[in-house]
């Protein structure tokens, strides 16, 4: 097949699209890449993408091809500008490109808007089949930022969303909850659609054997890996790093974000010395060994109800290294965590609940056999070969599959 994929985020943005490509043109696909200018999460072009460079290059067996986009900065007009900017610039660009594409991908992350430049290259050629993968809710996601529903930028999102999604022939969606937003809450019910869970990273699913300078053998050690935005509400583990009562429990969090400051400030004002360390984000090849040291790692989110459609990515991955998982979430990811026997998990926001859960997994919990729970669900659900066999499947046209 030749495949033009359109996402506003690609290599080297922390995102799986660029594995999910890079399998896709393995198997002898042709795959072409219509994204932007790389700044997530941050705002920070690197130097090597300033100007012109890169707008078009094989990054692997990837076509990629860039267009100008405004970086994202906090608040809600930088993020607007920036979502306006890449869906601008990428539909002109859409119809300048080569027109002869089997079939066009989306691979949905915020915003919905991003799929217009599909429908532009789908307008001026004789593609006719436009695929999304959905990984975030829209115009829910609209809610997540403070927007009411009953505003009149909600509704109109509301319908531009709504035509973008029926517009498509397939939806494939990362969380089982998702279907039962678009045919009850958006009223999509004339649409096929197919759960697509999402995968790992594969270097998690080997780390056993690896061992870290920094446990001692004295501590239980609770690790936060990613983003540090509102959504992820790390803030509740600084309060229940505060109320916990097993001086053994350390909380360690990884990752940079908008919401990292916030989180720092608190830790100060609580005093909280080193129950709580911040190292920042690093690079994914370093990651294994904060998950080698960890006895559980955390999820931690909003309590907001698009999040509790959503199951997070950072699920997989705990999984795939086979690690227990102690978390502070609602809908699919405490559905995820209860049906798997992974780990434990309260109520969004709750620290008090997360603090006791802390201490009675650290007293009382089976780290090895939640671990092994993780990956036996992982292997029957989260693999990288069945979420690729889908995608390949959703975009040939199995419905089926």
């Amino acid at each position: 097949m030749k495949i033009l994929v359109v996402c506003q985020y690609y290599y080297p943005e922390p995102f799986r699209i660029h594995e999910v490509c890079e399998e896709l043109a393995v198997r002898q696909n042709e795959v072409t890449v219509l994204t932007g200018t790389p700044n997530y999460p941050m705002g920070i072009i690197p130097d090597e993408y300033k100007g012109n460079n890169h707008r078009d290059e094989f990054v692997g067996n990837v076509h990629v091809i860039r267009t100008k986009e405004r970086p994202r900065t906090p608040g809600k007009v930088g993020l607007a500008l920036n979502y306006i900017s890449f869906v601008w610039h990428a539909s002109v660009k859409a119809l300048t490109m080569k027109k002869d594409f089997d079939v066009i991908f989306v691979y949905q992350l915020s915003p919905v808007l991003m799929a217009i430049p599909a429908f532009v290259a789908k307008w001026f050629s004789k593609t006719k089949k436009i695929v999304l993968y959905c990984l975030d809710l829209w115009p829910a996601s609209l809610a997540s930022l403070g927007i009411a529903k009953e505003s009149f930028f909600y509704r109109f999102m509301r319908k531009v969303s709504i035509r973008l999604y029926s517009g498509v022939n397939i939806i494939g969606y990362t969380s089982r909850s998702f279907e039962d937003y678009f045919t009850k809450e958006l009223g999509i019910t004339d649409k096929s659609y197919m759960h697509i869970p999402q995968f790992a990273d594969e270097l998690f699913s080997d780390i056993s054997g690896k061992t870290d300078e920094e446990d001692d053998g004295e501590h239980i050690n609770y690790v936060f890996a990613g983003n540090v935005g509102m959504m992820q509400s790390v803030q509740t583990i600084i309060k229940a790093a505060s109320l916990v009562q097993d001086e053994r429990i350390r909380w360690h969090i990884v990752g940079d974000g908008f919401a990292l400051d916030e989180c720092k400030k608190l830790y100060r004002e609580m005093n909280l010395g080193d129950k709580v360390v911040f190292y920042g984000r690093l690079p994914v090849e370093e990651m294994p060994r904060f998950y080698a040291m960890a006895d559980a790692m955390i999820v931690t989110l909003a309590d907001d109800e698009l999040i509790s459609y959503t199951l997070p990515g950072k699920i997989q991955s705990y999984m795939a290294a086979g690690k227990a998982v102690i978390a502070s979430a609602n809908g699919e990811t405490a559905n995820v965590i209860k049906e798997s026997g992974c780990g434990m998990c309260v109520a969004a926001e709750d620290a008090a609940a997360l603090a006791s859960v802390a201490d009675k997994m650290a007293s009382e919990g089976d780290f090895g056999q939640m671990g092994s729970n993780s990956r036996k669900y992982y292997d029957l659900h989260f693999t990288k070969k069945n979420h690729i066999d889908l995608i390949e499947k959703i975009l040939r046209g199995d419905k089926n599959g």
